[in-house]
């Protein structure tokens, strides 16, 4: 991809990727201009009839009833930027930092806002040219937008703040010079417009949406191998049960279950045995795998409607000049909303995973050795691997509580409820973390028992995994520090190259 246009309308998660994290340059589309114009001449005739225009002609907030002469409204866009940088913490990283620019240059092109052409093309310049500012994590209550990490992106393109250029901390108006792009002078509205978005909030998301999606895959095909090595049979996954209770997420699952495990010379070795049901965390995968589909694709929709929203007040229409001060697009309760069910929705995939690791590694459960190791007692294998996988599912479970069911009111009371979305997606964004690093463990403990099944061929899908991990990862003949092949684990996880292994042989996977 050689560049991807924005018009504020269409941005997919598949460009956010290509932007945020292979460093696409974007462009602005010829209709934004236009557009950005049609507002400004409202904005102009608006001050000249001597409207009411909040954060243009008035102060900001529970001070919105402070008239701002004419002669004091360039400071206060200022100010605003000045007064709002008051976030705390440690600062987001780089991809984060680029996914809040390109959505709030998405936003700003919709040209619902007081920010002019020449404005937005300096920030469309910084991320180009990977000018990154630095955004300390905490300090919005995710309504208002996200007041203090937007001013913190803001502070740089009046020369103030700090950012990271070409991997040196600098300061803002450096790291500009260096990187020859202009300062801007902000007009009338203009440093209210780069404030009052969810950005921040709806940029995470997009990133925990996208890295979700592969991680769903890859849990289905932990499960998969589990369900091989684990004796497991196939009957659960049959298309009839499914037929018959036809959520959307559990026919994908099922149907991703069966083609990972499908032709397992491993399944049908034991189909005849005595067993009549498997365990809850085999059987039932495709109703909790599904079910945490179908709440992906609930946040997936919140969350690519957001990235395509306005979200500022005041509110210009170009097409009818008409001007609204009293909006609340900025409050950010469906992203919370979304992401703190998308947290949940995650740590039931590592609460049921680490329900199979248990199952792996305890010979009273498997049938197999003792934490899947040669000679049990001098070595401890796999043993604390799934005392990790506890701990994460443990600390997700506390994580996943709903930040949006808090509020504090702010701004003197003016803001009487706020959504807490910006934590919600930062404790998802963690969840995500620790859920790929329990699937890493899965996918350890899969494959050290797969060694043991020599004479047979597991499942399509379930082979080709194998095979990735074993390129990378060798078998466990005796201790060794675990942390290593967890990380690596996590590394072919998190960068997708499981699920591309497996979808090379199988096709695509559900999700």
């Amino acid at each position: 991809m050689k560049k991807v246009i924005i018009n504020g309308e269409y941005l997919t998660f598949s460009q956010v990727e290509h932007v945020v994290r292979e460093r696409v340059k974007v462009g602005l589309d010829e209709k934004v201009k236009e557009r950005i114009n049609s507002t400004q001449k409202t904005i102009k005739k608006a001050i000249d009839d001597k409207k009411v225009i909040y954060g243009v002609t008035t102060g900001f907030g529970a001070l919105s009833g402070v008239f701002i002469s004419k002669g004091e409204r360039k400071q206060l866009q200022r100010n605003i930027i000045l007064s709002h940088s008051a976030g705390v913490g440690n600062r987001f990283d780089e991809e984060i930092v680029r996914a809040i620019m390109l959505l709030r240059i998405n936003g700003l092109a919709k040209g619902n806002s007081a920010v002019r052409f020449g404005t937005l093309k300096t920030l469309t310049e910084m991320l180009n040219k990977n000018v990154h500012p630095v955004i300390p994590e905490k300090g919005s209550v995710g309504a208002s937008g996200d007041l203090a990490p937007l001013a913190h992106l803001a502070l740089v393109l009046i020369g103030e703040g700090k950012a990271v250029f070409k991997d040196k901390l600098l300061s803002g108006k450096k790291a500009m010079k260096e990187a020859g792009i202009g300062l801007c002078e902000l007009e009338e509205g203009e440093g209210l417009a780069l404030i009052n978005g969810t950005q921040v909030m709806t940029g995470i998301g997009a990133l925990v949406v996208n890295d979700s999606i592969r991680l769903m895959k890859t849990a289905e095909i932990a499960a998969g191998m589990s369900l091989e090595v684990l004796l497991g049979s196939n009957i659960e996954l049959n298309e009839k049960i499914h037929k018959v209770r036809p959520h959307i997420g559990q026919k994908i699952s099922a149907d991703n279950l069966r083609r990972i495990t499908e032709n397992s010379e491993i399944i049908s070795s034991h189909k005849d045995c005595s067993r009549v049901q498997d365990a809850y965390s085999i059987r039932c995968c495709p109703q909790v795998h599904g079910a945490s589909i179908d709440a992906l694709n609930y946040v997936k929709a919140v969350i690519e409607t957001e990235m395509n929203s306005s979200t500022d007040n005041p509110l210009f229409i170009p097409e009818t000049g008409e001007i609204f001060n009293n909006g609340g697009n900025f409050h950010g309760q469906p992203v919370a909303l979304a992401m703190d069910f998308l947290a949940i929705a995650l740590s039931e995939i590592a609460n049921i995973s680490e329900r199979r690791i248990e199952r792996l590694v305890n010979p009273l459960l498997s049938g197999l050795p003792a934490f899947l190791t040669n000679n049990p007692g001098l070595n401890s294998g796999l043993m604390i691997a799934q005392y990790t996988a506890a701990s994460l599912v443990s600390e997700n479970k506390v994580l996943a509580h709903p930040a949006s069911v808090d509020s504090i009111p702010t701004s003197a009371n003016k803001e009487d409820h706020v959504s807490m979305g910006t934590i919600s997606a930062r404790k998802c964004k963690q969840v995500l973390y620790n859920t790929e690093n329990v699937i890493a463990i899965e996918l350890l403990c899969a494959a050290q028992a797969l060694d043991l099944f020599t004479n047979l061929k597991a499942g399509a899908g379930s082979k080709e995994a194998y095979g990735l991990i074993r390129k990378h990862i060798p078998h466990l003949e005796e201790d060794r520090i675990i942390s290593n092949d967890i990380e690596m684990m996590y590394n072919l996880v998190h960068g997708g190259k499981i699920v591309s292994a497996v979808e090379r042989k199988i096709g695509s996977l559900g999700a």
